[in-house]
């Protein structure tokens, strides 16, 4: 059976983030890995997407098809080139260092920056407003929870990422929401560089993995590369 190799993305871990996937075990060998730092892994002193590149690479196989949310994304954008996969799929990865200067990805990261850093609960709320998650984060924190918004308060900025940007010898799908304009700016400048097809699912904001016709848009498009 098809693997396909799922890879979340900030505050919530593996098990939040696809569970709307699992509907997919039918079709493909679902891997659900949960990336350093988060549970039921132990904490990391600092999460980094260079590390999380390397990482991926003693989880893919040859012929596995890649699927990246977010800072997940960023991670897959980096290992991409030098893993032999079946096919890569972003989903609003925040490798916005490939459209630095645009107005828009410049307001989006003038509002990341300033988010207030007072506590671990307060950062990861702000964040999810910023980034259009339309989850309510519980207060008190599951410990779960707890665990990935301490991971996401240490986490390296996904700015800093020097995304090749080259075609890949395999095909490649970038996915935004349509409602933050600098997702869309990036999955503009990605499908250009990588020679990638696009698809645009609004309706679940930064979740796009939650979006009315994300399975069947990924289903068609592994199926077709496999």
């Amino acid at each position: 059976m098809t693997r396909l190799v799922l890879v979340h993305g900030s505050v919530t871990n593996a098990d939040l983030s696809w569970r709307r996937q699992r509907a997919l075990g039918g079709t493909f060998d679902l891997v659900l890995p949960n990336r350093p730092g988060f549970p039921p892994g132990p904490p990391v002193e600092r999460v980094d997407f260079e590390r999380d590149a390397a990482w991926l690479h003693e989880i893919v196989r040859p012929g596995d098809h890649l699927v990246g949310h977010s800072y997940g994304g960023v991670g897959a954008l980096l290992a991409a080139p030098a893993l032999e996969l079946g096919s890569l799929t972003v989903i609003e990865p925040p490798a916005f260092g490939v459209a630095r200067g645009d107005a828009d990805v410049e307001a989006w990261l003038d509002g990341a920056f300033a988010l207030p850093r007072h506590s671990v609960r307060g950062y990861a709320a702000a964040f999810f407003v910023h980034v259009g998650v339309p989850i309510p984060l519980p207060d008190p924190l599951t410990p779960e929870l707890q665990q990935g918004a301490e991971a996401f308060f240490r986490e390296r900025f996904p700015t800093e990422a020097a995304i090749p940007l080259e075609p890949l010898p395999f095909p490649v799908l970038v996915v935004t929401g349509d409602h933050e304009p600098a997702f869309e700016v990036v999955g503009d400048v990605l499908e250009a560089a990588l020679g990638a097809e696009r698809a645009v699912l609004p309706g679940a904001g930064h979740a796009v993995q939650n979006a009315d016709g994300f399975n069947e848009t990924l289903v068609r498009f592994v199926e077709a590369g496999s």
